[in-house]
Formats: C-alpha cells, structure tokens, sequence
C-alpha cells in the first residue's frame, strides 16, 4: 500500500508521538516536573494561582509551538520533493 492510500485508511496518524525520549529528554521533562511540584508547594493564595496559570499558558504556547514547526517542517520537505522531481529548465 503507498503513503496516500496509508494515509487514506486512517492508517497513519500525523500527530502520533512517541512515548519514549531520548535520555537528555527524560532528564529535562523530570527536572521541570520536579521543580514546578516545589513550587506549587511553596507557593499560597494569588502566587500559586498565578503560577498555575503561568504553567497552562506555556503550555498553551509549547502546543502553538509544536504546530508552527510540524507546520514548517512538513512544507519544507514538500519543497525538497517537489524540488527533487521536477525538472527546471
């Protein structure tokens, strides 16, 4: 079966990611864990709401983010394709 038709049937999901990282990955995911988990201890009252929503916003942009890259990244490969098959004159 070719990429479209994969595509076609569902068989491909564009947004699947992996559930395993790479060891620097691993590291740096713990270490924000962790001290986001410190901070939500320390903190009290209008601080720790603050920083809650300070953490859903980043994380609101972390997912723009990663749009705006999958986004990028997909056109250029479709330059490199449309650039590798098509004769210019």
């Amino acid at each position: 079966m070719s990429f479209i038709e994969e595509l076609f049937y569902g068989n491909l999901d564009p947004q699947f990611r992996s559930s395993h990282f790479t060891r620097r990955v691993s590291r740096d995911v713990a270490a924000l864990d962790k001290l986001e988990g410190a901070l939500t201890e320390r903190l009290q009252g209008e601080d720790k709401r603050l920083f809650l929503k300070f953490v859903d916003a980043y994380d609101e942009f972390l997912g723009s983010a990663d749009l705006e890259s999958f986004t990028c990244g997909f056109r250029l490969g479709a330059a490199f394709t449309y650039d590798t098959f098509v004769e210019k004159e």
